[in-house]
């Protein structure tokens, strides 16, 4: 009679409890603790941060490696004093002209005409002057003559239109009249015209400078 052998156990699953102390009939205690997840253990920590950089000579301060300085600030312009000068009388006289002929036109005394003939006299010396402090004053004073010039022009422009005359002939033979009716009209508002158009000037020759 032949003796047959017993069948050999399959092999278990990873998933199948292990047997305990090398018997296969015993079972794992309740409280063991379950066993580590292959997949969970094979997972690296994540790497720490890189430290950051040394300080150079260890002032948080100092500049680093490759930084762009910030740019210096612009220098003044500088332009001519005496071109400067000279542009302002100019363009103080031509202002004037027109002031003039608004005012005899419209026979009113207008505040935005006073505050153009200041800008264009004071942004026309800064502009061909530059940054002097002296120009701006100089614009104001020009073109406080050049808003009374306006006014005298424009009285003279009524005063030849009452007259049946030209203005040429009352300008050459009766200024004093223009001059005399001048301070005759002459309010509380000619005089903040005349304020108006030398402030003018002031800020426009910074501007223009800037």
């Amino acid at each position: 009679m032949t003796e047959s052998t017993p069948p050999s156990p399959a092999p278990s699953s990873p998933s199948e409890p292990q047997p305990v102390d090398g018997n296969p009939y015993a079972q794992p205690a309740a409280d063991a603790p379950p066993a580590p997840d292959a997949t969970a253990t094979a997972t690296a920590a994540p790497a720490p941060a890189p430290a950051p950089a040394p300080v150079a000579g260890g002032n948080p301060f100092a500049a680093q490696p490759g930084a762009v300085p910030p740019p210096f600030p612009a220098a003044p312009r500088q332009g001519n004093l005496v071109l400067g000068l000279l542009t302002a009388l100019v363009v103080a006289l031509v202002t004037a002209g027109i002031y003039g002929g608004i005012v005899g036109a419209t026979e009113y005394e207008i505040g935005y005409a006073a505050v153009g003939v200041g800008l264009l006299v004071g942004f026309a010396a800064g502009k061909v002057g530059g940054a002097n402090p002296v120009l701006p004053v100089v614009s104001a004073v020009l073109a406080l003559g050049a808003v009374y010039l306006g006014q005298i022009i424009g009285i003279g422009i009524i005063m030849a239109d009452i007259a049946g005359v030209s203005a040429t002939e009352i300008f050459s033979e009766h200024l004093d009249l223009i001059t005399e009716g001048w301070s005759e009209e002459a309010d509380a508002l000619t005089f903040v015209f005349l304020g108006i158009g030398a402030f003018a000037a002031f800020s426009g020759a910074k501007k223009g400078a800037a």
